[in-house]
C-alpha cells in the first residue's frame, strides 16, 4: 500500500484567527470607509493643523467669558489711561501691547483688543457655522427632490438655482439689513442683525451646495443598490432616506467645511461696511473699519482683526481640503 502523495491534515487544520494565514502570521483585518478617511486626514499634516486651530477657535467662542476673566477686560469698558490724551493713540509701543492688555488698546476709548477679539469670534464662528446650516438643510432637500423626481420639479428647481446665484447677494443684504425694524422675531437690537444675516447668507448659500447634491443624485438613482430596493417594493421616501442620503454625506461634509470661511468673510465684509452687528458688540470687520482712521498712527489695531480673520478662514480652508481629498475614493493619499 503506497503512502499518499500530500498530507491531508495540513488542509483540514482550521486556521487559527490569531494568527492568520497570511506570511508572517498577520491576521487580515477589514477597514470601514470612515477608518479609510480618517488614515488618510492623518497623514495630511496641514489638514491636521487647520483642524486643529479650527477646535481652538471654536473652544475660545465658547469659553470667551472664561478667557476674558482670566486673561482680559470687560470688552466694553474703557482704558482713558491707556491712551495719549494729545494724539488718541495708545500709550506705549505696538498698539500699547503689555502683561495687562496682551494685545494692545483701542485708539480713542481704550478698549482691550484681545477681549474684543476673543468675542469677536462668538459673532464670526456663529455666523459661519448657522448659515452654513441653513444652506445645507435647504439645499440638500431640494437639491436631492430635483435629482430624484426629475421632470418639472427638477426644471423649477434649477431655474431658482440660476435665478439666486445670479442675484447680487452683498447688495441685497445690505439693502435689507438697513430697512430691517430694531425689534423683530422677540429680538432687538444686534440679535435681529445676527438673524437676518444668517437666514439671508444660508438663503443664498443653499444653490451652490444644492447644484451639487442634485448632480451626485443624478448618477446615484441609477445605481444597482437602488433598483435593487425598488425592484423589492420600498418607497421613494425610504430610497431617499436609506439609499441615497448616506452616500450624499460625504460631498455634502465637504463642501459644509468650505462654505464656512466663506459666510465669516461675508459676515466680516458686512461688518466692515457698517451693517454687520450693532456697536458696541465686537466684530472682527467693525475692528478693521474703525482701524481704517487710525491705520497710520496705530497699524497695530489693524493688524490684530485681520491676522485673526485670515488665520480662521485658512484653517477651515485647510481642514476642508484635507476633508475632501480625505473622502475622495480615487485619491491615493
Amino acid at each position: 500500500m503506497t503512502a499518499p502523495l500530500h498530507d491531508t491534515s495540513a488542509e483540514t487544520a482550521p486556521v487559527d484567527p490569531a494568527v492568520g494565514d497570511g506570511a508572517g502570521g498577520k491576521s487580515i483585518e477589514g477597514r470601514s470607509l470612515g477608518r479609510i478617511a480618517w488614515n488618510r486626514l492623518k497623514r495630511d499634516k496641514l489638514a491636521l493643523a487647520g483642524g486643529i486651530v479650527v477646535l481652538l477657535l471654536i473652544v475660545v467662542a465658547v469659553c470667551a467669558p472664561l478667557i476674558v476673566s482670566v486673561l482680559g477686560h470687560p470688552p466694553d469698558q474703557h482704558h482713558e489711561e491707556a491712551i495719549d490724551p494729545l494724539f488718541q493713540t495708545p500709550r506705549g509701543a505696538l498698539g500699547g501691547i503689555s502683561a495687562d492688555h496682551l494685545l494692545g488698546v483701542e485708539p480713542g476709548n481704550g478698549r482691550d483688543i484681545f477681549s474684543r477679539i476673543v468675542y469677536g469670534a462668538r459673532v464670526s464662528l456663529l455666523v459661519g457655522f448657522a448659515s452654513a446650516v441653513v444652506a445645507v438643510v435647504v439645499g440638500t432637500v431640494l437639491g436631492a427632490l430635483a435629482g430624484y423626481f426629475g421632470g418639472w420639479l427638477d426644471a423649477i428647481i434649477s431655474r431658482v438655482m440660476d435665478m439666486l446665484l445670479a442675484f447680487p447677494q452683498l447688495l441685497f443684504i445690505i439693502s435689507l439689513i438697513s430697512v430691517v425694524p430694531s425689534e423683530m422675531f422677540g429680538l432687538t437690537g444686534t440679535g435681529v442683525r445676527l438673524t437676518v444675516m444668517i437666514l439671508v447668507i444660508g438663503f443664498f448659500g443653499w444653490p451652490y451646495i444644492g447644484r451639487i447634491v442634485r448632480g451626485q443624485t443624478l448618477s446615484l438613482r441609477e445605481r444597482e443598490y437602488v433598483e435593487a430596493a425598488r425592484s423589492l417594493g420600498a418607497g421613494r421616501r425610504y430610497i431617499l432616506v436609506k439609499e441615497l442620503l448616506p452616500n450624499l454625506i460625504a460631498p455634502i461634509t465637504v463642501y459644509t467645511t468650505l462654505m464656512i470661511p466663506t459666510n465669516i468673510l461675508t459676515e466680516a465684509a458686512l461688518s466692515f461696511l457698517g451693517v454687520g452687528v450693532k456697536p458696541p458688540t465686537a466684530s472682527w470687520g467693525q475692528m478693521l473699519s474703525e482701524a481704517v482712521h487710525y491705520y497710520e498712527a496705530d497699524p497695530m489695531f489693524m493688524v490684530v482683526p485681520g491676522v485673526a480673520i485670515f488665520i480662521t478662514v485658512l484653517s477651515f480652508n485647510l481642514f476642508g481640503d484635507g476633508v475632501r481629498d480625505a473622502l475622495d475614493p480615487k485619491g491615493s493619499r
